[in-house]
């Protein structure tokens, strides 16, 4: 599966802020591979503003449409006006592995539910407008041998293919190379076995 995710380092962080009705919301938004990153940055928002109203959040750590590695939170504001609405727009951004906090200093004005929703669904949508992203492609672990004088061909067929090679290990029988395959198996590793004509092995 091939999908979108924000083009960030680990500890990077994109920050878009909105202000509505005096209120500042201050959104945060990371790469999320799994929920420990996204607990990272939703530790380093609070650090950042001890004093703040509230530090709402969601995350989709992994694909989207994925309903596993997923979650939200309100943070004391009221049921399902803050957490569910962000998730809804990393939801509908076609996104996967991001996360988002939405860091809330209260400019002493009250929304009510309906301006507490759009507020915070804002937040996150002006936040994604900026964001870089990236392709990420799903990969599963495979391994092929070779023989010597094959080896240079199956690389260069893999580089094509945009299959990396995770290592590589040699003996007498050839190379043994650790692959990371498309998960979608988009790519026909017996292509290339016709390609080589008898000198791949699976293993």
């Amino acid at each position: 599966m091939r999908y979108p995710i924000p083009d960030l380092a680990p500890s990077e962080r994109h920050v878009h802020a909105i202000e509505i009705e005096k209120s500042r919301f201050i959104c945060w938004l990371c790469h999320a591979p799994d929920s420990a990153a996204f607990d990272t940055l939703l530790n380093e928002a609070r650090a950042t503003y001890p004093d703040a109203s509230h530090h709402c959040s969601a995350f989709i750590a992994g694909a989207p449409g994925e309903q596993v590695a997923i979650g939200f939170s309100d943070d004391g504001e009221p049921g399902g006006t803050a957490g569910r609405p962000m998730f809804q727009a990393l939801e509908g951004s076609g996104m996967g592995q991001v996360g988002a906090v939405v860091t809330r200093h209260f400019g002493g004005t009250k929304l009510g539910t309906g301006g507490l929703v759009r507020a915070y669904t804002q937040a996150v949508l002006k936040a994604l407008e900026t964001l870089p992203r990236r392709a990420f492609t799903e990969r599963r672990a495979v391994a092929i041998q070779v023989d010597f004088s094959h080896e240079a061909e199956t690389r260069r067929w893999l580089a094509e293919h945009d299959i990396p090679v995770a290592s590589a290990d040699y003996d007498s029988h050839g190379a043994r190379l650790a692959l990371e395959w498309p998960a979608d198996d988009s790519v026909s590793l017996t292509s290339l076995e016709q390609r080589l004509k008898g000198a791949l092995v699976r293993l």
